[in-house]
């Protein structure tokens, strides 16, 4: 008995396998071809350009803060009590800057998933009525990492999501580096 069940399984595996569509999709190159990416990006740097300005005026005032100390560490006439309330304020102030620098990168990273969230969507969406017109079983990323093997029978369903988006079906060149002289 079980060894009908298995040949009955064996013989039923290729014909089921047969009815699948695979498919791959280059998720990153999308991604970058999209314009609401490129504004993200702008976004995140104009962003990230003013946390490093504020933190660079943070960081010169411990610094100056610092160079203040020096001046009256070594003298003999300042009491020991400016000296330790100097230190402490340093120490408080160079607390208060790395909190300020890990607040700014929970608010960058914030910020980017924000922005990201409806792009990803989008191209989600576009990715699922591919798959749904092209009667694919599965669509997955096209990373090396992720497909072990990859056979004549997946599709690349790059261009037609890339179209479905508003995109060129082809991803532009990448600038030719420059000639040297």
């Amino acid at each position: 008995m079980i060894k009908k069940l298995l040949m009955a399984l064996l013989v039923a595996l290729p014909f089921s396998s047969m009815a699948q569509k695979f498919g791959v999709v280059d998720l990153e190159s999308i991604f970058t071809s999209m314009p609401e990416s490129a504004a993200m990006q702008t976004q995140l740097q104009e962003t990230t350009t003013k946390y490093e300005e504020e933190f660079g005026k943070l960081q010169e005032e411990v610094n100056k803060l610092y160079t203040e100390y020096q001046t009256i560490a070594n003298d003999a006439n300042t009491p020991e009590s400016i000296k330790e309330r100097r230190v402490q304020e340093i120490q408080e102030r160079a607390a208060k800057v790395d909190q300020f620098r890990n607040t700014a990168q929970q608010d960058i990273q914030r910020l980017q998933e924000q922005l990201m969230a409806p792009i990803s969507q989008r191209i989600n969406e576009a990715v699922r009525a591919v798959g749904a017109e092209g009667g694919f079983t599965f669509i997955f990323p096209n990373e090396p990492s992720l497909l072990l093997f990859s056979g004549s029978d997946v599709v690349d369903v790059t261009p037609t999501v890339r179209t479905k988006l508003g995109l060129p079906a082809t991803a532009p060149a990448a600038p030719a580096a420059a000639a040297t002289r």
